[in-house]
């Protein structure tokens, strides 16, 4: 059974940093793609990047700046760091297993296989 589990998330002021952490268990192959989303209240999930196996790492353009995917093949786990947080960051953070080749169309959620809970960010003084 495949496990995706998000956590790193809590309260942070704004301007401040958090990583997030995605782990992923379960998978009988381990060639696969890791994309990073978000969704704020009321607002549709929206993507923010992508990594690939043994490739690239692949962002929105309106992410580009303060988030950078990192991943780590020997733990299973792909991290979303981010930076000067703002308000409007607000949002459960999730992350999902790609088993389709490459991050090309990272944003269609339809290509993701597995999907795990989110971890909420809250950005507040």
């Amino acid at each position: 059974q495949v496990q995706v589990a998000e956590s790193g998330g809590g309260l942070e002021q704004p301007g401040g940093s958090l990583k997030l952490s995605c782990v992923v268990s379960g998978l009988t192959s381990i060639v696969y793609n890791m994309g990073w989303f978000r969704q704020a209240p009321g607002k549709e999930r929206e993507g923010i990047g992508c990594s690939e196996w043994r490739g690239g790492i692949w962002y929105v353009d309106s992410m580009k700046g303060r988030f950078t995917i990192s991943r780590d093949d020997a733990e299973n786990t792909v991290s979303l760091q981010m930076s000067g947080l703002a308000p409007n960051d607000t949002a459960l953070y999730d992350c999902a297993v790609r088993l389709r080749s490459g991050c090309f169309g990272l944003r269609r959620q339809a290509d993701y296989s597995y999907w795990g809970r989110g971890t909420q960010v809250t950005v507040s003084s």
